[in-house]
């Protein structure tokens, strides 16, 4: 299960996630909804354990990811497509991954055919459209095989055959048991796909709950979405926030040389 108890992050003046808290449990895809510039990007970065919270915390099965023994066995995460060396061939790639983790090696080719890759597996992934990108990137996080996945904004750059291909693969996966977040910014998708929804905005739950409840009055998701986050939406949040988030990590990095010299 992954947890958030209070989480909140600030980025210079910038309040990003403020007190949240949440559970997402096993066996279902968890959707997380919110504006551009909500917060879900900085959630699952704290999650992963990439970003430090300035309170709270973020726990997977109990620990944070840091206290993980094998953390590429326990969780699996897409956060970046193009987070790969372009130079490196796709095997390379995961083979690097695979034995960073104390992966067996065979494991490898068998992601590589779940995302159908195999038969580009020799090609460098610098030359890979965003599709076949997202696809490499979910390879990563099937790779050892994890309980938990945390996978944002996995369709995009993908075909309509893509998109239906991460829509079973993902309920394939919860109904294994495992414990499956999903963020995205479609919200007909995620209709399509969650079973539950996390709704958040300006940094703040706004909904926990089901995707059947949230459409009980026979409103669209879309409609109930809208309705929810109407009066907390930002849409020029993103590119604040990721200003001030380079501007904190300046700061910090200038203290750092600072504190060396």
């Amino acid at each position: 299960m992954i947890e958030a108890k209070g989480l909140t992050k600030r980025y210079g003046e910038t309040l990003a996630v403020d007190g949240l808290t949440f559970r997402v449990r096993p066996g279902s895809v968890t959707g997380f909804l919110g504006p551009n510039g909500s917060g879900k990007s900085t959630t699952l970065r704290m999650i992963m354990g990439l970003d430090r919270p300035d309170a709270g915390q973020a726990l997977i099965g109990g620990r944070r990811y840091g206290e993980l023994r094998r953390p590429l066995r326990e969780v699996g995460a897409l956060l970046d497509a193009r987070a790969f060396h372009p130079g490196r061939s796709a095997r390379s790639h995961l083979a690097a991954l695979a034995a960073g983790g104390g992966i067996e090696a065979a494991r490898v080719d068998e992601v590589l055919e779940t995302v159908g890759l195999s038969s580009v597996a020799g090609r460098r992934a610098g030359t890979f459209s965003l599709g076949m990108a997202q696809r490499l990137g979910i390879a990563a996080a099937l790779l050892g095989d994890p309980g938990v996945l945390l996978l944002d904004e996995p369709v995009n750059g993908l075909d309509p055959e893509g998109v239906r291909w991460i829509r079973e693969l993902t309920r394939k996966l919860a109904a294994e048991g495992r414990t499956v977040l999903l963020s995205s910014h479609l919200i007909s998708e995620m209709a399509l796909t969650a079973d539950h929804l996390l709704v958040i905005g300006q940094g703040r739950l706004v909904a926990d709950t089901s995707v059947a409840e949230l459409t009980a009055s026979g409103r669209s998701l879309e409609e109930a979405f809208f309705a929810l986050t109407g009066d907390v939406a930002t849409y020029q949040g993103a590119a604040h926030l990721g200003a001030a988030r380079q501007s904190a990590a300046h700061q910090g990095a200038t203290r750092q040389a600072g504190g060396i010299r």
